[in-house]
């Protein structure tokens, strides 16, 4: 006999005589049996079939769930702590205000999840695909999302502090207040993307693809921007005072009342730049 129990209460939400936890949580979920703040920390999921499933709040602390599907389940408010989610696949799912702190996401597929809120503070998430996925005032401090696909990704007022983007797809991302201080954007595309008085203070923006970016108002204070594509980016009001921006291309860009006070532009050509208002030059 398997039993699951509610985290806070220790009363039985569910039993049957599956041969183990991993089965009687898929017969559970195939019953549509509501698991939210079932005790399932340390369960071992590798591979289980669990979409359409419903975990609000449950504890999967350490949890193994390596390849489980989870199409469209809902994992709202549940605590995945070191759970292991690497090449899981949760697409168009809920992990809203989730805690994933040192997660492993691992190449796992979210396409069109919702993540706002969530913790994801140092979580290991290289090669994650986030496609369209809402990050909204998520917590991805010293997470690792190098070569991540974030294509149409919402992270706004995101907290991204020394986070690791490093050669990540941000194009048409959405990151306006989003706090990027420290963090390793190098190599990254963000064509299109909007950074409206977004955080880059010490930022690595060194070769990344910045084709028509919005970065109005953004803090680049001390980016090192070193052979960054600038191309027709839209620089209004932003603070580039400190930045390396040597071999930068800026052809076209608007840097309308910015500050490039101490700016490195060594191999810039400002030529076909809207410098208008713009200081330190």
């Amino acid at each position: 006999m398997n039993l699951i129990r509610n985290r806070f209460t220790a009363e039985i939400i569910f039993e049957g005589e599956a041969e183990s936890l991993k089965s009687l949580i898929e017969e559970a979920v195939t019953l549509h049996i509501d698991l939210s703040a079932a005790n399932l920390a340390g369960a071992d999921l590798r591979g289980a079939q669990l979409g359409h499933g419903i975990f609000c709040g449950a504890k999967l602390t350490n949890a193994n769930l390596t390849e489980a599907r989870l199409y469209e389940a809902n994992l709202d408010g549940s605590d995945l702590t070191g759970a292991d989610l690497s090449d899981a696949k949760i697409l168009t799912g809920r992990l809203a205000k989730a805690f994933l702190i040192e997660a492993n996401l691992s190449r796992a597929n979210l396409y069109k999840t919702n993540l706002s809120e969530a913790d994801l503070s140092g979580a290991q998430m290289a090669g994650v695909n986030l496609m369209m996925a809402d990050l909204s005032n998520a917590g991805l401090a010293w997470a690792d999302l190098s070569k991540a696909n974030l294509r149409d990704v919402d992270l706004s007022g995101a907290n991204l502090h020394k986070v690791n983007l490093s050669r990540a797809k941000l194009i048409r991302a959405r990151l306006s207040g989003a706090r990027l201080f420290e963090a390793d954007l190098s190599g990254a595309d963000l064509s299109n993307a909007v950074l409206f008085r977004a955080d880059l203070f010490s930022a690595d923006l060194s070769t990344a693809r910045l084709f028509k970016v919005t970065l109005t108002e953004a803090d680049l204070t001390g980016a090192n921007l070193n052979k960054a594509t600038l191309w027709g980016a839209i620089l209004t009001g932003a603070n580039l005072s400190g930045a390396n921006l040597r071999e930068a291309n800026l052809d076209g860009a608007d840097l309308t009342g910015a500050n490039l006070e101490q700016a490195i532009l060594d191999g810039v050509d400002l030529s076909t730049a809207d410098l208008t208002g713009a200081k330190g030059l």
